[in-house]
């Protein structure tokens, strides 16, 4: 119960690695807010939490338009009366080659996923230096660190995203409000079902140490620890959870390792 008595906001909840980490945080004894651009699905997902013990609030939100931002914030208030643990998670994707990306997408991942997060965390933080203590967990991205293909929006954006968790940390410190970041790597999500062929699931297990997909939960899991009391000397960190695909260089599977003849 690392999470007992207090109340959290999670955008982007209705599924995937938001509705993971909501049900971590009820399993930790908070209340969770789950927002969503679909409401119906933030209100089954709370069902869902409610079938586990747990409490929840479904609130729809935009994250890239700011009144839709400003009601959510009004509606959690008005029900919690205060955020401690905002996890940024909404968001949405993108893998349009750089000559291809037209300046539509390239806006609307930039107005989601970077200055969404930016007016969702900006809000929630004014009121955390109110009561002069708050987690904020961004959720930023392996393509935010490296080059890959067709990630020139979506990598910029969570680029971007990371450098302001730096800020965020910097200058919230003051209020006692903590701010870190997740870069999670390639997690076995329904959009990554979607989204992933079979030459992409080869590439990425190759390239991951472990060989492997993430799940939610390890990302929900990750975010429990930022959001709780033992993370308090953490800060302004961004937390790789990649199977090893960060540290990663030049790497030969066993197979194709050649030995080296005895003498």
């Amino acid at each position: 119960m690392r999470l007992a008595d207090k109340y959290a906001l999670i955008t982007g909840a209705g599924r995937g690695i938001g509705f993971a980490t909501a049900r971590a945080f009820v399993r930790e004894g908070a209340t969770v807010a789950i927002a969503d651009i679909d409401l119906e699905r933030a209100k089954s997902a709370v069902q869902g939490l409610e079938k586990l013990g747990g409490r929840g609030l479904a609130v729809h939100v935009d994250v890239a338009d700011p009144a839709s931002i400003d009601q959510m914030l009004r509606a959690i208030l008005d029900a919690f009366g205060r955020i401690d643990i905002l996890s940024n998670n909404a968001g949405v994707g993108g893998n349009t080659p750089f000559l291809e990306t037209t300046l539509a997408e390239w806006e609307l991942i930039l107005r989601t996923n970077l200055t969404g997060a930016f007016l969702v965390a900006q809000g929630v933080a004014r009121e955390m230096v109110k009561g002069g203590s708050g987690k904020i967990i961004n959720i930023a991205s392996l393509s935010g660190q490296r080059g890959g293909d067709g990630r020139a929006a979506y990598g910029a954006a969570k680029a971007g995203l990371e450098l302001l968790t730096k800020v965020m940390a910097v200058e919230l410190a003051p209020f006692g409000i903590n701010v870190n970041a997740i870069a999670p790597g390639p997690i076995d999500t329904e959009m990554a079902h979607l989204a992933h062929d079979e030459a992409t699931r080869a590439a990425y297990h190759y390239l991951v140490p472990m060989s492997r997909y993430g799940t939610p939960d390890e990302i929900a899991d990750a975010a429990v620890f930022l959001a709780s009391d033992e993370s308090r000397y953490v800060h302004g960190h961004t937390l790789n959870v990649d199977g090893g695909f960060q540290a990663a260089g030049l790497m030969y599977k066993t197979a194709a390792v050649p030995t080296r003849p005895s003498a």
